[in-house]
């Protein structure tokens, strides 16, 4: 004799008698991806006190004619060599038919390069090289 009750069809199956099966309520994932983003944050910030370690601020460029040691100092990224005193300053890149050289793997110039869209070349093979826009 049967009491009337059927059991639950099996997850993601139909009912034998043809029609839909309930579909569970869908579950947001948000609140504990959200918990779990800010479990690591805390735990990768606490530790180094709320700073960043390995950042480090850049410290300013220099402008021309302030004494620098690497072309990377500069405004202009031209560490200039003073010949007559000695020791190195920050100088401008060549402007159009000024002398120059081409940049120089070294951390410091004899003669500065050229400002951007600007071509240090000769014109006579005599004569030195000097800034052209090409």
């Amino acid at each position: 004799m049967a009491l009337g009750f059927a059991a639950p069809p099996p997850a993601g199956s139909r009912a034998r008698e043809g029609g839909p099966s309930p579909r569970p309520e869908p579950r947001t994932a948000a609140p504990r991806a959200m918990a779990t983003a800010l479990a690591l944050l805390a735990g990768v910030l606490l530790p180094c006190g709320g700073t960043f370690p390995h950042y480090k601020p850049r410290p300013p460029l220099k402008v021309d004619g302030a004494p620098c040691s690497h072309h990377s100092e500069c405004f202009s990224d031209c560490c200039l060599m003073n010949l007559d005193n000695g020791g190195e300053f920050c100088a401008p890149k060549g402007r159009k038919t000024m002398v120059c050289l081409p940049q120089t793997k070294g951390a410091i110039n004899f003669i500065c390069p050229c400002r951007l869209g600007l071509s240090c070349i000769p014109q006579d093979p005599s004569c030195p090289r000097r800034c052209y826009l090409i």
